[in-house]
């Protein structure tokens, strides 16, 4: 299936799939996926050391995973400044948050010196919370960001909070100017195209079929054999599959989402008439934003979780939950009840067990690398991730190679079947509780106990566009 973004991005551009591999092949750097991760990487790679040879490997084309499925809100860490502070301490924490939100405008400022028309408009984020219980558990997040004096965030009265938003739904809610929305799949596009301006080798079609560990690494694929001095492994929610000994470092959980025919003249009369994205404070939050064609986008987290962290095919069609999608959109916006649903869909997330995502290399063997975990906020931070997948392939003697998170995993998930059932109980004791809060009713004991285990990190955590 080709999801809506990545659909409307190749019926737009000219660019031929890049051929399998079909013979042997020797290299300096081998990347294995090529979505955000693996394209960063590969960009960043050439720009800092010209004179590797650095070849990338999709199994589909690039985009054709979670980067051309996203909701395309590209966000900052802002929000998991408490789970960053208690892991890695407040200094850490700090340069994280920063350079969270720094990567917002060099995505940006990427585009548009390479030409990208990814649609990056940089008009910010709301995050709302709407009934007394949400209220409670965001008001000590942004007392705290506000002391430290980082993020951007800054609250909103009710009445801008509707109009900010577009619907009567949204009750209080803080407004952050670093962070932008863009068409996902234009965007990965866009680092197809510079990476092989840059002089990165591309094959696609040519899935990694295994990995021999050594010095060089032999990469197998099904027309060849790559032999490379160092690998970077970007698959992130197929990473667990590849990888058997980090299967219980992550859950795989979808995100759904809806998209609208155009009519822009109705979606802007809502109040909605920029690139704002709106999520909401829900532990599998509701998030939208606007195309600049007028389309409206609904999506929400943590509806179908995978059985042994595997991507199965149900990650890779319409979306089940497309009606119920649409009563939510009818909900929050009751004057776009009439616009017809142009698609839905629906991809995996990487949920991590810090929510945050993880780097590292193979135990005895430093020349392979990983990262992955990104939770469902990957749009910005794999810009980030690509920086720290660079310092430890090039061993670069910097703050992103010593930085806790390139230490590999910090948890691991209960073994199957009870991580499966687990997230299904914990799941519906969510929708359960958060269906009485909002009726501002107190949530059944049992309910909050086994609520609380998808706030193993922290309540600022949440499995977002």
């Amino acid at each position: 299936m080709r999801p809506f973004w990545l659909h409307q991005a190749l019926a737009t551009e000219s660019e031929l799939p890049a051929p399998p591999l079909t013979q042997d092949l020797h290299t300096d750097i081998c990347i294995v996926g090529g979505g955000y991760s693996g394209l960063w990487t590969a960009i960043l790679l050439r720009q800092q050391a010209p004179s590797l040879r650095v070849t990338l490997i999709e199994a589909d084309l690039c985009g054709a995973g979670a980067s051309g499925r996203n909701g395309g809100c590209v966000l900052g860490w802002a929000s998991k400044y408490p789970t960053l502070k208690r892991l890695f301490g407040d200094d850490e924490a700090r340069r994280l948050v920063i350079e969270s939100e720094r990567s917002v405008t060099e995505i940006g400022d990427f585009c548009q010196y390479h030409g990208i028309d990814a649609e990056f408009r940089h008009d910010g984020t709301l995050f709302t919370a709407n009934n007394s219980r949400q209220q409670a558990a965001i008001a000590p997040l942004m007392s705290s960001l506000s002391e430290q004096g980082i993020g951007s965030f800054c609250a909103l009265s009710a009445s801008e909070v509707k109009r900010r938003s577009g619907s009567p739904c949204q009750t209080q809610g803080w407004f952050s100017p670093q962070a932008a929305t863009v068409q996902p799949a234009k965007l990965v596009r866009g680092l197809r195209r510079v990476a092989l301006e840059l002089g990165v080798t591309l094959f696609e079609s040519t899935p990694m079929l295994s990995l021999e560990k050594g010095r060089p690494a032999q990469v197998v694929t099904p027309g060849g054999r790559i032999f490379a001095d160092r690998v970077v492994l970007a698959t992130n929610a197929w990473t667990a599959r590849l990888l058997p000994r980090l299967r219980r470092t992550i859950a795989i959980v979808s995100s759904d989402m809806v998209i609208t025919e155009p009519a822009p003249e109705l979606v802007s009369a809502t109040g909605l008439s920029d690139g704002v994205s709106v999520l909401d404070s829900r532990t599998f939050v509701y998030y939208y934003r606007t195309t600049p064609e007028g389309r409206l986008m609904l999506g929400k987290g943590g509806n179908t979780f995978a059985f042994g962290a595997h991507v199965h095919r149900c990650f890779d069609r319409p979306s089940p939950y497309r009606s119920a999608l649409q009563q939510s959109l009818t909900r929050f916006f009751p004057s776009l009840a009439d616009i017809p649903l142009a698609a839905s869909w629906t991809g995996p997330s990487d949920r991590s067990v810090t929510g945050l995502p993880f780097f590292g290399t193979l135990p005895d063997h430093p020349n392979i690398a990983y990262g992955f975990g990104y939770s469902g906020n990957g749009v910005g931070p794999t810009r980030m991730g690509a920086k720290l997948l660079c310092a430890l392939v090039l061993e670069q003697d910097n703050a992103w190679r010593h930085s806790p998170l390139a230490q590999g995993p910090l948890g691991n998930f209960p073994p199957e079947p009870v991580r499966y059932m687990g997230s299904l109980l914990v799941r519906n004791a969510i929708r359960r509780k958060e269906n009485a809060e909002d009726l501002e009713r107190h949530p059944r004991p049992w309910d909050e106990w086994l609520a609380s285990f998808a706030a193993a990190a922290s309540k600022a955590d949440k499995v977002t566009p």
